[in-house]
């Protein structure tokens, strides 16, 4: 099967027209077909805003989270393009994964 690991990068707090960003990813997701996804809140991160720990009560809600959703490289596409049409720049990562279900 040819698949893809789409991971999107948001802060915790970042909101979308009023909504919190990775909600609004997995509701954008839903809506254009994709079949599931998750959202995983990071307990330290860095990068271009920075480090941030879940230690400091002073970062609370500023910590990374990660949209995952393993999906047809089609479907990607157009996730990633409805995300450049709501006008977000969003970090994300895509590499070829396997997936399936056991038993």
């Amino acid at each position: 099967m040819n698949s893809v690991c789409l991971q999107v990068f948001v802060s915790e707090s970042s909101r979308h027209h009023g909504k919190l960003t990775y909600l609004w990813l997995l509701d954008a997701a839903q809506t254009i077909g994709i079949p599931g996804g998750s959202a995983f809140r990071a307990v330290a991160g860095f990068g271009r805003h920075g480090r941030h720990d879940a230690g400091f009560f002073e970062l609370a809600g500023e910590l990374p989270v990660v949209v995952e959703f393993m999906v047809e490289p089609a479907q990607a596409d157009r996730l990633l393009k409805a995300v450049a049409e709501a006008g977000l720049q969003l970090f994300y990562a895509r590499y070829p994964v396997e997936f399936g279900v056991t038993g």
